[in-house]
């Protein structure tokens, strides 16, 4: 079940595109969001590409399914991902959440890790499509 075209990659590529965008426009809440998807989207492409099914057949990527098989899965037991790469999904999707579900707003310098974060993670799924 390996995603040939890369849809889930292109994805999480053009979403830190967007997040780097919305940061330098000053919109830090939906860069915030967008550094989110771009770690969700690349960690929905990293299963696929070890060949990680949905459970019961299931066509939706799931949040927590992502965060808990990118993180148990590919880097606690295959060793496929470095374990500084272990909390980014959960960091990135708390942040998001701040931003779109809460009166708060995400400052400047919350957005920026959350897009160098994304930026790493994206860039190590990356690297190991090519590897492949």
């Amino acid at each position: 079940m390996i995603e040939h075209g890369g849809t889930f990659l292109a994805k999480a590529q053009e979403s830190v595109t967007g997040a780097r965008s919305e940061l330098q426009e000053g919109r830090f809440n939906n860069s915030a969001n967008r550094s989110y998807y771009a770690v969700f989207q690349a960690g929905i492409h990293a299963l696929l590409l070890e060949d990680v099914r949905l459970p019961g057949g299931g066509t939706e990527w799931s949040h927590p399914f992502v965060d808990s098989q990118f993180t148990g899965l590919l880097i606690n037991r295959r060793h496929r991902y470095e374990t500084s790469l272990r909390s980014v999904i959960g960091d990135n999707r708390a942040l998001r959440e701040d931003a779109d579900y809460t009166t708060g707003s995400v400052s400047a310098v919350r957005a920026s890790r959350a897009l160098q974060r994304a930026e790493r993670f994206v860039g190590a799924v990356l690297q190991r499509h090519e590897e492949q």
